[in-house]
């Protein structure tokens, strides 16, 4: 297939270079440098990332973890209010 695309001049010179210093037809090397740098993207990561679990103890009674964001600014304003009776 033909199309047009624009190259920014120092890639194109490199590609050319890189090209002739291989022996191969400018056409062949683009074709292989698009190929690879498709291939690099969709290749999965490696890495497998692992975090440790942690025990935070029993869940007081009456404590509905459904509504953790309520239970969260409800905690976060008895903690504001301790300090403010400590004076820090």
């Amino acid at each position: 297939m033909r199309t047009t695309v624009d190259i920014d001049d120092t890639l194109l010179q490199r590609l050319r270079d890189d090209a002739h210093r291989l022996g191969v037809p400018f056409r062949t090397l683009l074709h292989r440098v698009l190929h690879r740098g498709l291939e690099s993207e969709t290749a999965p990561n490696e890495t497998v990332y692992r975090t440790p679990s942690v025990q935070f103890g029993r869940v007081r009674e009456g404590v509905n973890l459904v509504k953790a964001l309520q239970l969260s600014a409800a905690l976060e304003d008895d903690e504001r209010v301790r300090k403010l009776l400590n004076g820090q």
